[in-house]
């Protein structure tokens, strides 16, 4: 699997992707998913994928090559809408050669591509592209993509991206998102690739891969942690059984409403009469302990 995210930031364009892929437990390969096209002063365009690797690799390659009826490649397109459309039909001619040999197998035609970029004369755009070919662009109400496993990184970047981030607050909260999905997901692995681009300048502005040595990463991943510990540790613990006219901290009180549903034992199991205890937080628990 893989995980991969794209920014569009009113300073410029931040990428990050893992570099894992399985096929099983112990099929565990290392494989560079992020791709750049460049024509430094002209465009500079970049491909995340997600999926089948084989079908990414040959998308990729295509897309390097292919020329549209009016004669445009992903090198001449005038825009960032017509380098995505060249991308999508590169992934749909993919599909026409290969799907229905792969499908003969029980694979699927599964390709999830991150691309965007800046081509002279326009701003920064950033396109998400599916197995169809067809896809759809960032905007201010949703600034980023990801692809493969999404969920484990996804509430960081909502709690923490807007267009007005900067590139280095971005690539720091891209950083953040990856680390808590190699925490909850082997699929996803070191070393990765991350590139963060200047609005206007054309050309990569800063590129590094990222392994288990790399210092910052490493302090990201052991400060963040500790942060999360304090910040839940300095939450108070709920109050339970409140009084009506209580205030601060309430999660149960006579005037909150709900009971759980209660499955009624079948008459043949004797049901002691008892009285239910109130619920009380665990330090309730241990001050009346301590008494």
């Amino acid at each position: 699997m893989t995980y991969c995210v794209g920014m569009r930031l009113n300073a410029g364009l931040v990428f990050l992707s893992d570099s894992r892929t399985n096929a099983g437990v112990d099929q565990v390969g290392t494989f560079r998913k992020l791709s750049v096209f460049e024509i430094p002063g002209d465009r500079m365009m970049v491909m995340m994928t997600a999926g089948n690797l084989s079908i990414s690799q040959s998308i990729r390659q295509l897309a390097s090559e292919l020329k549209t009826e009016d004669g445009h490649s992903i090198w001449t397109a005038p825009n960032m809408y017509e380098a995505a459309r060249i991308l999508g039909e590169a992934v749909r001619q993919v599909h026409a050669r290969d799907a229905e040999a792969l499908s003969s197998f029980g694979i699927e035609f599964n390709v999830s591509i991150i691309f965007g970029g800046q081509i002279k004369g326009e701003r920064c755009r950033l396109f998400q592209i599916y197995s169809a070919g067809n896809f759809i662009e960032s905007h201010d109400e949703n600034t980023y993509f990801q692809i493969g496993e999404a969920k484990y990184g996804k509430p960081i970047i909502d709690r923490v991206v807007t267009p007005a981030t900067s590139l280095d607050d971005a690539a720091k909260c891209a950083l953040i998102s990856m680390d808590s999905t190699l925490r909850s997901n082997v699929s996803v692995g070191l070393p990765l690739d991350m590139l963060v681009y200047e609005t206007d300048k054309l050309a990569v502005t800063h590129f590094v891969t990222i392994d288990e040595r790399n210092e910052y990463f490493q302090m990201i991943r052991s400060t963040w942690g500790q942060q999360l510990k304090r910040v839940f540790e300095g939450l108070e613990a709920p109050a339970w059984n409140a009084a009506p006219e209580s205030q601060g901290n309430v999660l149960h009180s006579a005037n909150t409403g709900g009971a759980p549903v209660r499955m009624a034992p079948p008459a043949s199991v004797a049901v002691p009469a008892v009285t239910r205890s109130p619920l009380q937080t665990l330090s309730q628990q241990f001050h009346d302990g301590q008494q």
